[in-house]
């Protein structure tokens, strides 16, 4: 009865010729030109906005009336008149030496505040009802008391720059470092490290996604409250970055230049964030593995 049972359960040797790889056909088909341009970042984002400036331009040649909507070509020959007459360039660099400016003050304050309230209660308590208090004040609200605190200049635009950035920029710095894992913590506090070499060493680096995040928050606030300033400085005082040239422009009814300004407002936004903050995504946290 065994050996009936062996032989019934006994399977034969089977044995497998090897197979050439040639035999297989295309195993990974190479890519044409077109999809390889289609795998770029770049290049989609340039389609996209080629799609917006064809629809743009379809859209206003078909209205047919310059004062309300011009074209893509007349915005664009409007631009470059501006830039080779330097005037565009000279109010796009007074906006952004500015915004420079309150951009640095409010980050600075920012980390103040960030780094007191993870090193102490009271800092906590204090960053908490500060950012409860502000946060959800408009920082062009307070344009007018800047107005007379400060008088017509750039201590005025620096103040509600400062605004804009320093709250957006503590909230997520804040958020990034009470995330942090407390394996980390404990291994900075095992290395005697307390402080701001605490912080510096172990807390930045552990929360530089929110920090970055914040930072491109702040920027937007920033830039969208420079150019709605200057617009207010514009009707004041008569002088001013891209808000002032926008709101010239207006009043003379160069509609192009008009569309040019904000074409300009756009231009910037699109270099600052696929430029600046992408290479420094790439440089710390893509590079350290916390982003893929």
């Amino acid at each position: 009865m065994a050996e009936y049972r062996e032989m019934a359960y006994a399977r034969p040797e089977i044995y497998c010729e090897p197979v050439a790889s040639e035999s297989f056909g295309i195993v990974e088909k190479p890519l044409s030109w077109w999809e390889r341009l289609l795998n770029i970042g770049g290049f989609r984002k340039l389609m996209i906005l080629v799609v917006l400036a064809v629809i743009w331009e379809l859209y206003a040649s078909n209205l047919d009336n310059p004062l309300i909507f011009p074209t893509f070509v007349d915005t664009v020959r409007a631009l470059i008149d501006g830039v080779v007459s330097g005037g565009l360039l000279l109010k796009a660099w007074t906006s952004i030496r500015v915004l420079l400016l309150g951009y640095a003050a409010g980050i600075a304050l920012a980390a103040l505040l960030t780094v007191l309230a993870i090193t102490t209660r009271i800092g906590t308590d204090i960053l908490e009802t500060l950012t409860a208090m502000f946060n959800p004040l408009p920082a062009i609200a307070l344009l007018p008391l800047a107005l007379i605190w400060f008088g017509l200049g750039e201590g005025s635009l620096i103040f509600v720059l400062i605004h804009s950035v320093l709250w957006a920029v503590s909230l997520n710095t804040h958020s990034g470092f009470l995330s942090v894992s407390p394996t980390l913590r404990m291994v900075g506090r095992n290395y005697g490290l307390v402080g701001f070499a605490y912080v510096w060493q172990i807390l930045i680096p552990a929360a530089f996604a929110s920090i970055l995040s914040g930072l491109k928050i702040g920027w937007a606030f920033a830039w969208r409250t420079l150019i709605a300033a200057e617009l207010v400085f514009g009707v004041s005082s008569g002088s001013g970055g891209l808000g002032w040239f926008i709101y010239e422009n207006k009043n003379m009814l160069e509609i192009p230049s008009v569309f040019a300004g904000l074409f300009m407002v756009i231009l910037i936004g699109l270099f600052v964030e696929n430029v600046i903050f992408n290479t420094l995504e790439k440089c710390t946290i893509r590079r350290w593995g916390m982003q893929s």
